[in-house]
């Protein structure tokens, strides 16, 4: 081995076991407050997060989170497989049951269904959601609302409870 070779592998041993035996400075003390007003903006905890809620005047995307919230919680209930628990709780939850849309239940021959789909439309925008075996965990998202004023493409059934 040549003597460069060697005294460059001796410095990368040196490095890593500096390294991994945690050589690293001290970090500096934190100051002590000295006066109560210095006391009160000292850095605190953060709080958690607050839960979402509707926003009346916010946009579709701003009130994804609380629509995804309360689909989130249908769907670990026991009503998990009916639309009408989905327009229900997202009726309770302060959105207006006059702009949504929800498919079937059941297949045509009586089945149910592989999907629930359901719609909140709120301004040009849609917020959409879908459940069922073949989803697997639900799905929300904010898409463009039809030209027709509606969400879901097809046949959709009367909300008339």
């Amino acid at each position: 081995m040549t003597t460069t070779t060697a005294r460059l592998a001796g410095a990368l041993a040196i490095a890593a076991t500096l390294a991994l035996s945690g050589c690293a400075p001290e970090p500096a003390p934190m100051p002590t407050p000295t006066s109560s007003s210095e006391a009160s903006t000292a850095p605190t905890e953060s709080a958690a997060p607050a839960a979402p809620t509707l926003v009346p005047g916010g946009s579709a995307a701003d009130n994804l989170p609380f629509f995804t919230q309360i689909v989130a919680s249908v769907w670990a209930g026991d009503g998990r497989s009916a639309g009408r628990s989905y327009i229900d709780a997202l009726t309770a939850g302060g959105f207006d049951k006059a702009a949504m849309q929800v498919t079937e239940d059941t297949s045509t021959v009586g089945n149910a269904a592989e999907s629930i789909q359901f719609s909140v439309r709120w301004g040009e925008d849609c917020l959409i959601g879908q459940v069922g075996p073949a989803t697997g965990d639900p799905v929300t998202t904010v898409v463009g609302g039809l030209p027709s004023g509606g969400c879901l493409m097809g046949q959709t059934r009367p909300i008339d409870w």
